[in-house]
């Protein structure tokens, strides 16, 4: 990816400070199934990078229907990053452990020599984010204008759509 412009930049940390995610992947019946995974800890640069079992249900799932969705909370900082994209298996024993961190023993016991261990990337074709005020009380007088004039764009905060390069 080249330069990052200020709207990537700000992807960037706002992925970076969630860390935990909804992965949403779809059926082979056209359902759509989320469940939380724990982001790689790897700089973002349009890739999310996750550990799995590649005998999962989302493996194959991801097989089937590859475009998925990627959404984090923030709570404490008040944000919320919405990311879709394609996703693939990958198998790359030196991709894994550069990704591998300990508290990844807990759900693949015998680390990077678990049986069916698989990567999952997604890469990032667009996303959103919305953020606003820490303070809540500047949340609540900004809810309270937007209400009164019946003006979203006055509710404090940014929202912003990002197109990633495939």
């Amino acid at each position: 990816m080249t330069d990052p412009t200020p709207e990537m930049a700000k992807l960037a940390e706002l992925v970076d400070a969630a860390r935990i995610c909804m992965v949403t992947t779809m059926t082979a019946a056209g359902a759509h199934v989320s469940r939380p995974m724990a982001l790689q800890d790897v700089e973002f640069d349009g890739d999310l990078w996750f550990f799995t079992y590649d005998d999962s249900a989302k493996a194959e799932q991801v097989r089937r229907h590859p475009a998925v969705n990627v959404s984090f909370a923030d709570h404490r900082n008040t944000s919320w990053t919405s990311v879709s994209g394609q996703a693939e298996m990958v198998h790359d024993r030196a991709q894994a452990e550069r990704l591998w961190s300990a508290p990844l023993k807990v759900w693949f016991p015998d680390g990077i020599d678990t049986p069916g261990l698989a990567l999952l990337r997604v890469q990032a074709e667009t996303a959103e984010y919305w953020e606003s005020p820490s303070s809540r009380v500047k949340r609540l007088l900004g809810a309270a204008r937007a209400a009164v004039t019946g003006d979203p764009d006055k509710f404090p905060g940014d929202n912003r759509t990002v197109r990633l390069d495939p």
